[in-house]
């Protein structure tokens, strides 16, 4: 069975989103896209929330993005290669190839998807992380942690949910940032 695996930015605080909804605190220099684009290349699925899913769509829809060097080529390329899932009860259609649009997150056809998939799926946006970490979908948790405080924002781990974590890596990068894998102990 495939792995459901949360990847997500975070500040040193925790939060994903800054309070005016800002993330710009997380450019990416050129060790961090490589890193990044290693760890998402072997993901099949992306399962995105909608505002999460029109921030990544720029890497299909704007080809300036990925024309700036070779390893947002490199990203833009793995990106497009997989399938994605969009769940929102907002959006009108998708923008970007090899993209379904779900009305409402559904926690049977989630455990399908990783029962049938062959390589594994990432899920994005905190909100919808959320719902998978509540209903027990969630295998790995993989954080970016940048090192600034925003001081307040959108949480990136939900609350409520209590869950033993096992840390299976980490590494640091040269700008900083913190990368820890955790494993989701049963």
């Amino acid at each position: 069975m495939a792995k459901l695996i949360y990847v997500t930015n975070v500040s040193l605080d925790g939060y994903i989103e800054d309070e005016h909804g800002r993330f710009d605190w997380t450019p990416p220099d050129d060790e961090y896209l490589a890193f990044i684009t290693d760890l998402v290349r072997p993901m099949g699925t992306y399962l995105y929330g909608r505002h999460l899913y029109e921030s990544m769509a720029l890497w299909e829809t704007e080809p300036a993005l990925a024309a700036q060097s070779k390893l947002t080529a490199d990203f833009a390329d793995v990106w497009q290669a997989a399938a994605k899932v969009v769940y929102s009860t907002t959006l009108d259609a998708t923008s970007t190839a090899r993209t379904r649009l779900e009305r409402d997150f559904d926690p049977a056809a989630v455990r399908a998807m990783k029962a049938s998939a062959t390589s594994d799926l990432t899920i994005g946006g905190a909100q919808l992380a959320a719902q998978a970490f509540q209903a027990g979908l969630v295998d790995e948790c993989h954080l970016l942690i940048h090192p600034i405080l925003t001081g307040a924002g959108k949480p990136g781990l939900p609350s409520g949910t209590r869950l033993g974590l096992e840390l299976l890596g980490s590494r640091r990068l040269s700008n900083g940032v913190v990368y820890v894998q955790y494993g989701i102990r049963s």
